[in-house]
């Protein structure tokens, strides 16, 4: 089984099927990985240089282990039965793409929302964002539920994808490695690449890492919508004016990208652990966040992901032809 069908495979069971609740996922030995280390490298390194140096060697571990483990897995697959490298790397693609895990977290937010019990809504809500939601009304919790969806779209999504063809065209690579080595800097990036202490020098590689890798997805996802828009001259200029006012290169850009091509504005005032932080304003406000913004985010969610699929299965028949 080639690359193609695989991709094709792993496409169909994240939309159908998803992340089984109570299976093992590879995040989850990242995850453990990345927290085992943690706590030893606080506990016995104190300098700023030789933290920061824990974090190149975390960083650069993690990824490259991350990619080297799965290639070797579907290595060692082949050798039993075709059979079993085919379901073993479809099974782990799949893995890497959170599409169907993004969409339920959303809709159930906006179930409970639609029963009309805010206290309920704001604790299913606090599962999936980091901000405080005890105090959040209707409204912000609308913006924060479209907040997650754009802004992880780029990063479970899209950037997954675009690492696993990437991969398919690489003559020995394959999908899976640099899908999952792209899975373990999403992961760092979400767990020590913060700025604030105690993470301000083992994260920093990590952080940096995670912006270069996906700034490539990010800005093929801001064209990718702005032609589904059939206003890309609009929704690109307005990512060039709001995408650069946030600290990140580029959850900025996602998110003003979904904005302007919904007519919405994103950002706003959030409090974290009790800190009120003033994020920037993307979009233009033309029209009050509702439920079907966020349903129709979604959508153009997956309307990206079957486009760069179809567009990379595409190049791949083609380069097999020219063979």
């Amino acid at each position: 089984m080639d690359h193609r069908a695989v991709l094709a495979i792993a496409a169909g069971l994240d939309y159908l099927i998803g992340d089984p609740k109570g299976w093992w996922h590879p995040v989850q030995g990242m995850g453990w990985t990345i927290s085992r280390y943690t706590r030893w490298v606080f506990d016995w390194l104190k300098h700023p240089l030789a933290l920061r140096v824990a974090g190149v060697v975390l960083g650069v571990g993690l990824i490259l282990g991350s990619g080297i483990l799965s290639w070797g897995l579907i290595a060692g697959a082949e050798q039993l039965h075709p059979i079993a490298r085919a379901a073993i790397e479809s099974v782990a693609l799949t893995s890497c793409f959170a599409g169907r895990s993004l969409r339920a977290a959303a809709e159930d937010v906006l179930r409970s929302l639609s029963t009309g019990d805010l206290v309920r809504t704001r604790s299913i809500l606090s599962q999936y964002v980091g901000r405080d939601t005890e105090s959040l009304s209707e409204a912000e919790i609308l913006r924060a539920v479209l907040e997650t969806v754009t802004e992880n779209a780029t990063d479970g999504v899209l950037a997954p994808l675009f690492y696993a063809l990437l991969g398919a065209a690489l003559p020995g690579v394959g999908s899976v490695p640099l899908a999952m080595a792209y899975k373990a800097a999403s992961t760092l990036d979400s767990m020590v690449g913060y700025r604030e202490a105690p993470y301000t020098d083992l994260g920093w590689f990590s952080a940096k890492l995670e912006d270069r890798l996906t700034w490539l997805p990010c800005r093929l996802v801001v064209l990718t919508i702005a032609l589904l828009s059939n206003r890309p001259f609009y929704v690109w200029r307005l990512c060039r004016r709001d995408g650069p006012k946030d600290a990140s290169p580029n959850s900025g850009w996602s998110e003003c990208a979904y904005a302007a091509a919904l007519d919405v504005q994103l950002g706003g005032i959030n409090t974290y652990r009790g800190i009120v932080k003033h994020k920037p304003l993307l979009g233009d406000a033309a029209q009050p966040i509702t439920v079907e913004h966020v349903q129709k985010a979604l959508q153009l969610t997956r309307s990206c992901f079957l486009i760069w699929l179809a567009i990379g299965v595409g190049l791949l028949s083609l380069a097999e032809a020219l063979r």
